[in-house]
């Protein structure tokens, strides 16, 4: 099975666009010098503010026919040849593709709220496609809307990402269980929540150290930690010129963490694939 990983919280500026830009780059370079048989990597835009869709393709005006509004209001029954249709090549590297995201999911979510399967309109077409790619990767809006719940519903791992000011452990549990009822409710087993990755972060700030401590002695926010990515100007760089961090500066702390990231969900997706094979 493919991995599908989503980024999502309900709370804007914490970075969840460029961790869902850099961990689908990160992946596809990654794969692609280690010689995979199949590097490519799926990103999926389904924020109406289209940001990953800019920086990644260097558009913003995608519309009605060639992007995921033209997907999720499609007959069913050429969902997949309409999904197949509007991938763009992203221009960062030729083994990141991308689902671009239109201002019109803003319109898409308002005429299929309380349509009967609503929530599968991306998981659907997306697992017939699946396999072509190692790995998927899901960008959301800052809220739990039906755009996002169609996110989840399409993905295997959540990962939330959380700025230090934000780490407040009952918000931090209140998504997680957000995410866990949508899994129950849409019983979707393969559905868990992988992770929690704390943006932005400031050492020299007393306050982002207290909550980073007090996030790693949580007994189980504690175990989802998986990376720390440093507050860093190369980002703010990079979303200017459109470019990726790793390009930006590859040496830049926040890109040197992002990689340490992509590395470890790589790994762990050698070891699923393995264990896999092992039990076949």
């Amino acid at each position: 099975m493919t991995r599908s990983i989503v980024l999502t919280n309900h709370k804007g500026g914490v970075g969840k666009s460029t961790s869902a830009t850099s961990i689908a780059l990160g992946m596809a370079g990654l794969l692609g010098q280690a010689g995979a048989k199949n590097p490519r990597v799926l990103l999926i835009d389904t924020d109406s503010q289209c940001h990953a869709t800019l920086v990644t393709t260097g558009r913003d005006d995608f519309g009605a026919e060639d992007s995921l509004y033209a997907v999720l209001m499609a007959e069913r029954q050429v969902a997949v040849q309409t999904l197949a249709s509007v991938l763009v090549p992203s221009h960062w590297d030729e083994n990141l593709h991308v689902l671009p995201a239109s201002p019109l999911l803003e319109q898409a979510e308002r005429e299929l709220t309380g349509t009967a399967g609503a929530p599968y309109r991306l998981a659907d077409p997306l697992a017939k496609i699946a396999s072509q790619y190692a790995a998927i990767v899901i960008d959301t809006r800052p809220s739990f809307s039906l755009l996002t719940e169609m996110a989840l519903v399409a993905a295997t791992d959540a990962i939330v990402p959380v700025e230090p000011r934000y780490l407040e452990t009952v918000g931090l549990l209140s998504v997680i269980g957000k995410i866990n009822d949508i899994r129950d409710g849409w019983r979707i087993p393969n559905l868990r929540v992988s992770g929690v990755l704390v943006t932005k972060m400031d050492k020299r700030v007393r306050g982002h150290r207290n909550m980073l401590e007090e996030l790693r002695a949580h007994p189980l926010l504690g175990r989802l930690l998986c990376g720390v990515i440093p507050m860093n100007e190369a980002v703010s760089y990079a979303h200017r010129a459109h470019q990726s961090v790793y390009v930006q500066d590859p040496k830049a702390p926040a890109s040197r963490a992002y990689a340490q990231l992509v590395g470890r969900l790589i790994k762990q997706m050698s070891g699923q694939m393995s264990s896999q094979n092992g039990g076949a």
